[in-house]
């Protein structure tokens, strides 16, 4: 692997903690914010969301609710986003080989298959089990936002743990509403959909890198052909983004030696705050084009989309979906199969799931345990994973209709939310090194 990748992606990543951190901590504003407005005026809350919104032009238009813009519309950025993501741990980051990939592969299986079969084993012939792929799903900006708390003692093999089995997850998230959340298929719309796909992909085989090009085809062509064919419109999201381009236009010899023949004539004696002169800005514009050229179309849309997506879409989502109306029977509602079943999914089932998978695969030689962590701090990123949160309220807006099912599984999911970050913080808390003690932490 080229070693300019490696350090790409690793820079990457770091930024890509600290948004997610700081993004946890917006969603958690957003969250408690939509549950002051829904219990204080709660017409005021579900008929804003409920606003109609109507795009297009002549013949060609679309009108949806406010909530279904931002569930089926932004979402779709959200999810392509996450595409882009995945697209760079496979190709330079942390799913880039066996050895990195192995463990985060093994803990997000067994953290979703396990959840999974708790929440089905408690709701088994009830109106709720269609939510089985609730308790799969977890949120990567809360956990690394909780992570952030305990500060510099956190080893960054963890971090890097926790965001790789995240990552994981996602991709399961992604194949699981693709087949199992998506409604009547419309496969004259779905080739279209495919076939705007296939010119995606067809353009970045021929070299194109004009990104705004990708934007108008991904777009006009494959979202809007995924929302009119009953697969989801975010899965357009995540293929779209695979077909972005992930290769430079120049080698890094090229980059190199570019950058060293027009820096060769920048003048050293000018004096900071003195204005350039006509052929130094040349110089510095020169140097710009040449990195935009080096720079790979995908990390480049993943930098300026991700703050839109971390601090924007996510947000509004939260604060559009995370409404509970609290009430005095909520302790009845939370002993119900399918409430119940989602708490046992995400607190108990991820921690079974991903501590015992994890150990299987390090027993038998599949995996091993980065150097760093102990088993305890396995236990304590499986407790943040149970953060199911964003995918899982995204999850229960695809799964049911009924508004009283709604409701249980919002409430769960937000308690089970709060319980497995609480759990997850003091385990790792306690079985953490002073900061002085820490190596390798950031």
């Amino acid at each position: 692997m080229p070693k300019r990748l490696i350090a790409q992606s690793a820079d990457l990543f770091s930024k890509f903690i600290r948004a997610e951190a700081f993004s946890g901590i917006l969603l958690i504003i957003m969250a408690a914010a939509a549950l002051i407005w829904t219990n204080l005026d709660e017409a005021s809350y579900v008929s804003f969301w409920q606003q109609p919104v109507t795009l297009g032009f002549g013949d060609f238009v679309l009108s949806k609710p406010f909530l279904l813009w931002i569930n089926d519309g932004l979402m779709a950025f959200f999810f392509f986003v996450v595409g882009l993501e995945i697209k760079r741990e496979l190709i330079a980051g942390e799913l880039a080989t066996w050895r990195q990939a192995s463990l985060p592969m093994f803990a997000a299986l067994g953290g979703m298959v396990i959840p999974a079969l708790v929440f089905v084993a408690v709701n088994k012939g009830t109106a709720g089990v269609d939510g089985w792929g609730i308790p799969m799903a977890t949120d990567i900006a809360f956990s690394l936002g909780v992570l952030a708390l305990l500060g510099r003692r956190v080893p960054l093999s963890l971090k890097i743990f926790l965001t790789a089995l995240a990552i994981v997850d996602d991709i399961g998230a992604v194949l699981v509403i693709a087949f199992f959340y998506s409604s009547k298929i419309s496969l004259g719309n779905l080739l279209v959909g495919v076939g705007f796909l296939a010119l995606m992909w067809i353009l970045n085989l021929a070299g194109v890198r004009r990104t705004l090009l990708y934007a108008i085809v991904g777009i006009v062509g494959v979202w809007f052909a995924f929302l009119l064919s009953g697969v989801h419109a975010t899965i357009a999201g995540v293929l779209a983004a695979f077909a972005i381009p992930a290769s430079t236009k120049i080698s890094s010899g090229e980059f190199r030696d570019s950058i060293t023949e027009t820096l060769s004539g920048l003048k050293s004696d000018v004096k900071t705050g003195q204005l350039l002169s006509k052929e130094s800005q040349g110089i510095v514009l020169s140097v710009k084009d040449t990195c935009a050229v080096f720079e790979a179309p995908l990390q480049s849309l993943e930098h300026s989309l991700h703050p839109w997506v971390v601090y924007l879409v996510m947000p509004l989502f939260a604060l559009s979906n995370a409404g509970v109306r609290l009430s005095s029977d909520m302790m009845e509602l939370l002993v119900q199969p399918l409430a119940l079943g989602i708490i046992l999914g995400l607190v108990v089932g991820k921690i079974i799931g991903i501590v015992g998978f994890s150990w299987i695969a390090s027993r038998f030689g599949w995996a091993t345990l980065p150097a760093g962590m102990r088993w305890i701090h396995v236990a304590g990123a499986a407790a943040l994973a149970g953060i199911g949160f964003t995918m899982s309220l995204f999850i229960t807006s695809l799964a049911f209709t009924d508004s009283a099912l709604i409701l249980q599984a919002k409430t769960a999911i937000l308690v089970a939310s709060l319980v497995a970050g609480l759990l997850g913080y003091i385990i790792l808390k306690r079985n953490l090194p002073d900061e002085s003690q820490t190596e390798g932490s950031s």
